[in-house]
């Protein structure tokens, strides 16, 4: 006996039955494979969308990051780091700070690898009298800028004083006609005007600049300074600020930030930043939300069309068998083993599982690819999922298995009874 020349003779003579067993198990695999593909779909579209949204979002942030360092330059040192215990409202009314602090400060803060901040300006600035020209001024000792010693060096915002030279106010110039390259006297030390500045409008006019550790010897001061200039890098880093960072690395200091316009436009494109990632991260939470709803919803109807499937095809199986009395009594008493009735009816069940699960998996692709539109041009649909062959091979394994169980009781059945009882009966 042939089991599958049977199974199609079978099939050919009661063709309504099989097409409905095949049709139940499509709808089933239907449901299985769309409902993944739906899934895989909606994956990358969520994969794809957050890539353009990461990109645009990074491009924001580019811009951000070079109108705030744009921002800053314009603004020039915008921190000003003094003594903890020198009082602030002393400093603004006299111009300086009274108290000092360890030149070597400024090496450590350098050295940290602090990324809030650069162009550390470390000084040793003085209100004196000007003996020889009799005339008070601001004197400001200064060696140049240290760079971060972790960072790529950038160009100094302020040049640095070469030794046994002077840079002057363009009114203490004007008022002591000096000009660059004359010489001059400074509290008994003889130096040659190495700049003039322009007219500033404020009391860097009436300053005057030397090398470091030459005003550190005049007002006796040796390896001291009382300030540090830097600038707060523009730019949105979260949880910390320049402020804090640099508390935490000199903790025998204080901050003070100037310049509140520009730190104002720096506060602004902070918070556009923090849009920007938050935006990104409401698109991602709303992608996600969408597809925790789609699997609650998949999983209550795909049991449910599964366990339909089962009970239509087992009903479906039974009437077949009943149908087949004669035939499967008549093999029996002809000597014909359990387990081969039973392979005779799987086989059918096999067929129409295997015909079932093709032509539903390929609906089931084609039904996800109309149910969900791609968001953007050129992205990915459901139909584009066909390029994988996993998941059709899964809807047609489960399509068989499917099919098979709900044959395989009234299979049993019909192989069990007594070929005697049912020929009798015929």
């Amino acid at each position: 006996m042939n089991l599958w020349n049977l199974a199609l003779r079978e099939i050919a003579h009661r063709k309504v039955n099989f097409l409905l067993a095949a049709l139940s198990v499509a709808v089933a695999a239907a449901t299985f494979v769309g409902s993944m593909s739906f899934l895989n779909l909606h994956d990358r579209q969520t994969d794809a969308i957050m890539a353009e949204k990461e990109k645009e979002t990074e491009q924001i942030m580019a811009a951000l990051r070079e109108e705030m360092r744009k921002a800053g330059l314009d603004l020039s040192h915008n921190l000003l780091i003094l003594p903890r215990n020198q009082n602030l409202k002393d400093y603004f009314a006299d111009d300086y700070a009274r108290e000092d602090m360890p030149e070597d400060a400024v090496d450590r803060l350098a050295g940290s690898g602090i990324v809030v901040a650069r162009h550390f300006l470390p000084s040793l600035r003085q209100r004196i009298e000007w003996p020889e020209m009799k005339r008070t001024i601001i004197l400001i000792g200064s060696r140049g800028q240290v760079p971060n010693l972790f960072k790529d060096p950038r160009k100094p915002l302020v040049q640095a004083v070469p030794p046994e030279t002077i840079v002057l106010g363009s009114e203490l110039a004007r008022g002591f006609g000096l000009a660059e390259g004359d010489r001059t006297m400074l509290m008994g030390r003889e130096l040659t005007v190495h700049r003039v500045h322009s007219p500033r409008g404020n009391e860097d006019d009436i300053t005057a600049w030397i090398y470091l550790p030459e005003a550190q010897a005049l007002l006796g001061k040796e390896g001291r300074i009382n300030s540090i200039l830097a600038l707060e890098c523009m730019c949105p880093i979260e949880g910390v600020t320049a402020k804090q960072a640099i508390e935490k690395i000199l903790p025998d200091t204080q901050v003070v930030e100037m310049g509140t316009h520009i730190l104002a436009r720096q506060d602004s494109r902070a918070r556009a930043g923090r849009d920007a990632q938050e935006a990104l991260q409401r698109v991602r939470r709303e992608r996600d939300e969408q597809r925790m709803t789609l699997q609650r919803l998949m999983a209550v109807v795909l049991p449910l069309v599964m366990i339909a499937c089962v009970v239509w095809v087992g009903m479906l199986a039974y009437q077949n068998v009943g149908a087949r009395r004669s035939e499967i009594g008549l093999f029996r008493a002809l000597g014909v083993s359990t387990r081969r009735i039973v392979a005779l009816v799987l086989a059918k069940a096999l067929a129409a599982g295997g015909l079932g699960g093709l032509l539903g998996g390929w609906l089931g692709i084609a039904a996800a690819g109309r149910m969900i539109a791609a968001p953007e041009p050129g992205m990915e649909t459901g139909l584009d999922t066909l390029r994988d062959p996993a998941l059709l091979a899964a809807g047609l394994v489960a399509a068989v298995v499917l099919t098979v169980i709900a044959t395989w009781v009234p299979g049993l059945l019909a192989a069990g009874r007594d070929p005697a009882d049912v020929l009798r009966g015929e």
